[in-house]
């Protein structure tokens, strides 16, 4: 199989995966069963829609046999400006019709101004470049534009006060963020929940979660942790997540009172300034 970068790059690993498939003799739900995979996402994958992670590719390379084709040929189908394992999340986040995020230590992506995101991939480690943090800069910003329009993707942001009180990169750029966000509620183009530390552990103390809905396709979830990041789409999982996160949501400060909470952060680290 000869896959080249490209739009139809993904049409054509969903066709090699089915040639694999049925030269072997498996339904699709066989081959879920031997790669330990839920069906959808196998025929997604087929379909073009979605591609694996490393360790299904793996799997299914395993299973059918493929002589390690469709674990060499994975990375062409991401993007090439993020992290491998976020490639997915990317697409799905730009396909969504509702966008529920989790921040934990900083602000999600699809919110960072660019001074922001600029000190953020800046901090990194191993180090980057300027050029390699710019180019991936870029990427960050454009994920941003998916709020241009004012109806979708509707967006849910869920903070942990920390989000507010870690300074990252300076004082103005800080300042800067934080009226960001509020701009972005008090216009009603997102909507904003604190979780304040007063609320005390939490149903998403563990990790990063972003949720996805769509209008053609079944909700996802998408976990990361430290170099690590996985989209799932096993409804059963994916129905766990979300019950984790209306769990916080409820432990959450109101969306006028979170907006409040992040107009006095924003005044405290512009008073900072001035001293």
């Amino acid at each position: 199989m000869a896959i080249m970068d490209g739009p139809g790059a993904r049409q054509q690993y969903g066709d090699e995966l089915r040639r694999l498939r049925e030269a072997a003799g498996l339904t699709q739900e066989e081959l879920s069963v031997r790669a330990v995979m839920s069906r959808t996402h196998i025929a997604h994958i087929e379909a073009g829609r979605r591609r694996p992670d490393l360790a299904d590719a793996r799997r299914l390379d395993e299973v059918l046999g493929g002589d390690g084709v469709l674990v060499r040929f994975l990375p062409t189908l991401g993007e090439g400006r993020v992290a491998e394992h976020f490639a997915e999340a990317l697409r799905l986040e730009g396909m969504a019709k509702v966008i529920r995020v989790y921040g934990p230590k900083l602000v999600p992506g699809v919110l960072q101004t660019e001074a922001y995101a600029r000190a953020v991939l800046g901090s990194g480690f191993p180090a980057k470049s300027d050029e390699e943090r710019d180019k991936l800069l870029v990427t960050r910003l454009e994920r941003g534009r998916i709020l241009d329009d004012f109806h979708t993707p509707v967006l849910w942001a869920l903070l942990d006060e920390a989000v507010l009180r870690r300074p990252i990169g300076s004082r103005a750029i800080m300042c800067e963020q934080l009226c960001h966000i509020v701009e972005l509620g008090a216009s009603r183009r997102i909507r904003v929940h604190v979780l304040p530390f007063s609320a005390g552990s939490h149903a998403l103390m563990e990790g990063v979660v972003s949720l996805m809905w769509f209008d053609d396709l079944p909700p996802v979830a998408y976990v990361e942790g430290l170099s690590i990041g996985r989209v799932l789409e096993v409804p059963s999982v994916v129905r766990e997540c979300q019950a984790a996160y209306d769990h916080a949501l409820g432990d959450a400060l109101s969306h006028d009172a979170s907006l409040a909470m992040i107009e006095s952060a924003a005044k405290e680290y512009e008073h900072a300034l001035q001293e």
